[in-house]
């Protein structure tokens, strides 16, 4: 009686354990793909965050009012807060910008009054190069009522 693997079970060990290590090493690479990601949509939240209180809709009267430009972060905080951001915070938030726009803004009244004066209110921010098509965003929807 012979002792020891015959070298079919060899290879098919082999090839059992080249498939396990592929797909760790796959997860590990999806997972730091994710982290990465992940601490960009942490910066779009703050970002969202920072124009909301930047630009509240609480305190818009008119819908002509719901509509605002392109905002860069750095000028939220500075609309915000007394301090200067933290060399840190600078560069987190560089290149991120925030926007808000009225969806529905253009229809007729008769439309907006058979909503209940519900205007559809878009805010989007977005970061990266967008020029070199590197670029993302996040944007959610809400709504706004005009008081009658």
């Amino acid at each position: 009686m012979r002792k020891g693997f015959t070298l079919l079970e060899v290879m098919i060990a082999a090839i059992i354990l080249g498939l396990g290590s592929a797909a760790i090493i796959a997860s590990m690479s999806q997972a730091h793909k994710m982290m990465i990601y992940s601490t960009y949509y942490e910066a779009a939240q703050e970002v969202m965050d920072l124009g909301d209180m930047a630009y509240p809709l609480s305190d818009v009267r008119d819908e002509n009012d719901l509509e605002v430009g392109e905002t860069k972060a750095t000028e939220l905080w500075d609309m915000i807060s007394d301090e200067r951001l933290s060399s840190a915070q600078e560069e987190k938030y560089h290149g991120y910008t925030w926007q808000r726009e009225c969806l529905n803004k253009n229809d007729p009244e008769d439309d907006i009054k058979r909503l209940g004066n519900l205007y559809i209110v878009k805010v989007t921010v977005r970061w990266g190069d967008r020029y070199r098509s590197h670029g993302d965003s996040e944007s959610y929807i809400t709504f706004w009522r005009k008081s009658e």
